[in-house]
């Protein structure tokens, strides 16, 4: 019995977290195929990571929350179609902060998980993200993994302001990018999942 409701729990927590995080992004459009591509995509690669495989759940559901803290960005902003000012995408980058914040004063290890990726996943191997311009494995490793899924998923997506890019094209940015944008290891295990990554991609729908 005891089983039964555990698993039950941890079904309901799932949905809870990805429904939260539907209703963050819902001004902006209809993200449901997305979160469920970076959820898939990040549990890939951290099974090619080697990363144990509760912990590889544990990651791939807090990927969920990543961009929970754009229900705090102004609609405006979320539905422009043109290009944005230089303070308007200091608007835009609080998104991250704004997640972190609304997810770390809690005892859930998925929101606390949720918050450091919320924090991170927009910061780059080199130096050159934001919010905090960190580098290399000062960027903790779930943050890692979602920026690369979530890139992938962007390059590769139509969105209201852009046109997808083929699959081949993303594969060689994604790979140019070691090092810079993207820890090698990461790529590399990007390039060792493609295979599984792009069965996830071709039986996702928009």
């Amino acid at each position: 019995m005891f089983k039964s409701q555990r698993k039950i729990s941890l079904q309901e927590s799932a949905e809870s977290i990805f429904l939260a995080a539907y209703a963050a992004e819902l001004r902006e459009w209809d993200n449901r195929a997305h979160l469920k591509r970076i959820r898939d995509y990040s549990f890939t690669l951290c099974l090619a990571l080697e990363v144990p495989r509760s912990e590889a759940e544990l990651i791939s559901l807090s990927c969920l929350l990543h961009d929970i803290g754009k229900s705090a960005t102004p609609e405006e902003l979320l539905t422009r179609q043109g290009q944005y000012e230089e303070q308007e995408w200091k608007l835009m980058e609080r998104h991250t902060l704004d997640g972190e914040e609304m997810l770390r004063d809690t005892t859930s290890p998925v929101l606390r998980m949720g918050a450091s990726i919320a924090a991170t996943h927009h910061e780059r191997w080199d130096g050159s993200g934001y919010p905090h311009g960190l580098s290399g494995d000062s960027i903790p490793l779930p943050g890692q993994v979602c920026a690369i899924a979530d890139v992938f998923d962007a390059l590769t997506t139509m969105r209201s302001y852009k046109k997808p890019l083929d699959i081949d094209s993303a594969f060689d940015l994604i790979q140019r990018s070691s090092g810079s944008l993207f820890n090698p290891q990461i790529v590399q295990a990007f390039v060792t999942a493609f295979p599984d990554l792009l069965r996830i991609k071709n039986t996702s729908a928009d």
